[in-house]
């Protein structure tokens, strides 16, 4: 890995894990930081240090294999700049009705990201939301599999593959949100069930996270310290074909491993 850069995401597979399924074995021999584990354990993925300029404000005006989901929805506004070397993404979230979504091939089973992020203090509530998809699969609304979410009030792990983006789980929660009653009993726990929270207080200071599958864990760790795990079965998904960053406001990111 490359650390010459002030920011720096990792996007890794573990050898043999992108064909199958099944849960990874974890070695107790392996180090308690993550980033660490990814770094010394890992198959590097991908790789983009963002020194150059974007091509315009369109879907792959980024370069180098990312994409957006939403850029073409506003194609006379800027989300993304390329900046000395930083990823500055600037959502024009109620023109496009959505949050920035930017993407790139992943394809793993067990593996992670590492960034190193920062909120400029550009915009309130400042909040970044990083995970996986597999819009290959079936029965899953957009092919949203797992995410992390970081806001002012604190960080979510989000299993929603087999949670609020199952198209069944989906229609019932929506109908019981247009009627604007109370989620059925057995609807409410399944969710529950499916995410975990915890206190996380933003700031505009960098830090290194950590986020990894690994079987049907998910794990996010901040600056080499585990904040939050969470076990569910979307975790498990064989093959997380994207990563994908969702930003409502603004975030900067870097290099990209």
């Amino acid at each position: 890995f490359v650390k010459t850069t002030p920011l720096l995401l990792a996007l890794l597979g573990f050898a043999g894990a992108a064909a199958g399924g099944g849960s990874a074995e974890t070695d107790s021999r392996r180090p308690t930081d993550d980033a660490t584990w990814l770094r010394e354990q890992g198959r590097l993925v991908f790789h983009d240090a963002f020194d150059r300029e974007e091509t315009g404000n369109l879907a792959k005006a980024i370069g180098n294999g990312w994409n957006s989901a939403t850029a073409e929805r506003v194609p006379h506004l800027k989300m993304a700049d390329l900046d000395q070397g930083i990823l500055k993404i600037a959502s024009a979230s109620a023109e496009a009705r959505h949050s920035a979504h930017i993407h790139h091939e992943a394809g793993f089973t067990d593996g992670g990201v590492i960034v190193r992020f920062r909120f400029p203090g550009r915009s309130a509530n400042e909040s970044l939301q990083l995970g996986f998809v597999d819009r290959r699969t079936k029965g899953i609304h957009a092919g949203h599999l797992c995410y992390a979410r970081l806001s002012p009030g604190g960080l979510t792990l989000m299993d929603w593959k087999t949670g609020v983006m199952d198209l069944e789980i989906r229609r019932r929660r929506q109908a019981c949100l247009a009627r604007k009653e109370k989620l059925p009993a057995d609807l409410d726990a399944l969710l529950k069930s499916r995410q975990i929270s915890v206190p996380w207080k933003t700031d505009t200071e960098w830090h290194e996270l950590a986020l990894v599958t690994e079987g049907d864990e998910m794990r996010l760790s901040m600056d080499g310290k585990l904040l939050a795990r969470h076990r569910s079965p979307g975790f498990a998904h064989p093959t997380k074909r994207w990563f994908s960053f969702l930003v409502p406001n603004t975030v900067w990111i870097d290099d990209v491993k």
